[in-house]
C-alpha cells in the first residue's frame, strides 16, 4: 500500500504503517492527504493487536480532514501532528476520569462479562444498561443474579451467544478468527470501505457559516451537530468534533438509561437536551433543530430512527444539505445487519478475544487493553461528518456514512499482529499524568485526557466542561 504522503524523512516502522493507514482512510472518506508528522509511535498498551497504528491514523485522518476545511473556509493550511501515545491513550480515556478524585461510578454492570459456556465454549455477555442483562436471563429462565446466569449459560449455551433472540442481541460466542473471516458478516465487512459516503438526496452548496474568530474556536466553528448517541463509539465522535470548534448538542430522552462515567467522559464541549421523539411536541422541537443543523450522529438500534419517521432519506428531504452518520453494531449489510451490540461482545464475535487468548495461551477470552473499536468508530465517524461537510460545501447534496464496530474490527485486524506486543507494561494513571488535564464542571472537579492531534497553531481541546444531562434547552446559539 502507498501512502501518497510525502517521504520527506523515512519514518520508523511503526510510524511509517500509521501514515499508511490513515492514507488509505483519507482516501475512502474522499479527503486529500499531506504530510502528517508522528511523534512517540510505537504501542503503550500491552496488546497483539496494532492498536497504536489504529489509534495513530484514526486521529491523523480525523485531523487531516480538519486541517482540509480550515483550508476551504479561507484560512493557511496547518500543519497536522500526531503524538501516538496520546493517540492510544486516548482510547480508554474513561479509565483515566476522575471527579473529585475519584472514578465517577463503576464502568462494567454486576452481570456484564464472560461465561464459561457449555461444550468449553465462551460467551460474552454485555448488562450495563439493567434492561439488557434482564432480557439475557429471562432468555435463559433465570432470576437476574451472575451465579444463576453463570449456571444457566454453562448448561445450555454452547455458544450461540445466549439463550433466545434477545439475548443474543447483547452477547456473543468467542470465535477464533478464522472462523469468523468464513462468517457471511465477516465477508460483508471485508467488502465494505472503513469509511465511505454515498449521496442521499438533491442539495444546493451551502456556504460555511460565519464563525467567530476560527484561530480560538477551531475550524469546525459554526457547524450545527446533532448527537443522537449513547455510550461510546458515538459520543466520542461528537466530543472530537466539539474540540475542534463545532456546535455539538447531545439529544437523549429521559427515559434512556446512561452510564454516568460516559456521560461525563464523552461529554466535553457539548451541550445536552433531553427529548422524548415519540412525542408530537418534542418532535416539532426537533424538527426546528433539524432545520438548522449541518449534520446528525446517530447510533439508535437499526430501524429505530426510520420508524420514527427520521430515516436517513427522511432526514435528507426535512433538511436538504445535512450529512448524516449512522453508528451501528456490524453494519447495514449482510446477515446481521439488524443486530445490535457492543464493543465488547463484538471483539469475542470477530475472533479478536480469541486471537488474543491464543496469543497469551489461556483458556478465556483476551480482550484488547481498551475499548478500541468504540473508540475508533467515534473517530471514524467524525471522520465521515467532516468529510461529507467537505463534499457538501464542494458539490451540494445531502450525504450519508456508515461506520460499525464489526467493520472497525475487521479494519484493526487487518493491520497486523505483534507477539511483543503483550510484553508491553499496562500503564497506571500515574504513568499517563503528564498527559491529563484539570476542568471545573457542574459535576466537580473533573481529571481527563486532554485531546490528541494538533493544527499548526491552532488551539485544539474543548471550550466547555461536559454538562448535566438535560441541562440546555433544546435550541442553537446565534451563529
Amino acid at each position: 500500500m502507498t501512502s501518497g504522503l510525502p517521504a520527506a524523512a523515512s519514518p520508523p516502522a511503526d510510524a511509517a504503517g500509521a501514515l499508511a493507514a490513515a492514507a488509505a482512510l483519507l482516501a475512502d472518506a474522499g479527503v486529500a492527504p499531506f504530510g502528517i508528522d508522528v511523534q512517540h509511535a510505537g504501542l503503550v498498551l500491552p496488546s497483539v493487536f496494532r492498536i497504536d497504528v489504529a489509534a495513530t491514523a484514526a486521529v491523523a485522518a480525523l485531523t487531516v480532514a480538519v486541517a482540509r476545511v480550515a483550508e476551504a473556509r479561507g484560512g493557511p493550511l496547518p500543519g497536522v501532528s500526531v503524538d501516538g501515545r496520546a493517540a492510544q491513550l486516548s482510547f480508554r480515556s474513561e479509565r483515566y476520569l476522575t471527579v473529585d478524585g475519584a472514578l465517577p461510578g463503576e464502568p462494567w454492570a454486576a452481570l456484564s462479562g464472560d461465561y464459561r459456556a457449555a461444550a468449553g465454549g465462551w460467551v460474552r455477555v454485555h448488562a450495563n444498561f439493567a434492561h439488557h442483562g434482564d432480557a439475557a436471563c429471562r432468555a435463559l429462565g433465570v432470576p437476574a443474579e451472575r451465579d444463576a446466569l453463570a449456571a444457566a449459560i454453562a448448561a445450555r449455551c454452547g455458544g450461540g451467544g445466549g439463550g433466545g433472540a434477545r439475548g443474543r442481541r447483547r452477547a456473543a460466542a468467542l470465535r477464533p478468527a478464522a472462523q469468523w473471516a468464513a462468517h457471511p458478516r465477516d465477508r460483508a465487512d471485508a467488502a465494505t470501505p472503513v469509511v465511505a459516503l454515498e449521496a442521499i438526496g438533491p442539495a444546493d452548496p451551502r456556504r460555511w457559516a460565519p464563525a467567530p474568530d476560527r484561530s480560538v474556536r477551531g475550524p469546525l466553528a459554526g457547524v450545527r451537530v446533532l448527537d443522537l448517541t449513547r455510550v461510546i463509539a458515538g459520543p466520542v465522535a461528537g466530543r472530537v468534533l466539539a474540540a475542534h470548534g463545532a456546535d455539538v448538542l447531545a439529544v437523549s430522552a429521559a427515559h434512556l438509561p446512561q452510564v454516568d462515567l460516559l456521560v461525563i467522559d464523552t461529554g466535553f464541549g457539548k451541550r445536552s437536551t433531553l427529548l422524548d421523539l415519540r412525542r408530537a411536541p418534542d418532535r416539532a422541537v426537533f424538527d426546528s433543530l433539524l432545520a438548522g443543523a449541518d449534520a446528525l450522529v446517530e447510533s439508535y438500534r437499526p430501524g429505530a430512527l426510520a420508524a420514527l419517521g427520521y430515516g436517513p432519506a427522511e432526514l435528507a428531504e426535512r433538511a436538504p444539505g445535512l450529512v448524516v452518520v449512522d453508528v451501528r453494531a456490524y453494519g447495514r449489510r449482510g446477515p446481521w445487519a439488524l443486530r445490535r451490540g457492543f464493543d465488547s461482545v463484538v471483539q469475542l464475535a470477530s475472533g479478536i478475544a480469541a486471537t488474543g487468548a491464543a496469543a497469551t495461551g489461556v483458556d478465556r477470552p483476551v480482550p484488547l487493553p481498551c475499548q478500541a473499536l468504540d473508540h475508533a468508530t467515534g473517530w471514524l465517524a467524525a471522520l465521515a461528518v467532516v468529510a461529507g461537510l467537505l463534499r457538501q460545501r464542494a458539490e451540494g447534496g445531502s450525504w450519508r456514512a456508515d461506520v460499525a464496530l464489526s467493520t472497525t474490527a475487521a479494519w484493526l485486524q487487518g493491520l497486523g499482529t505483534d507477539p511483543a506486543g503483550l510484553a508491553v507494561a499496562d500503564p497506571t494513571a500515574a504513568d499517563v499524568a503528564d498527559l491529563l488535564v484539570e476542568t471545573d464542571s457542574a459535576h466537580g472537579r473533573l481529571r481527563h485526557v486532554a485531546m490528541p492531534g494538533r493544527l499548526g497553531a491552532i488551539p485544539t481541546g474543548w471550550s466547555s466542561p461536559p454538562p448535566l444531562l438535560g441541562a440546555d434547552e433544546p435550541r442553537w446559539p446565534a451563529r
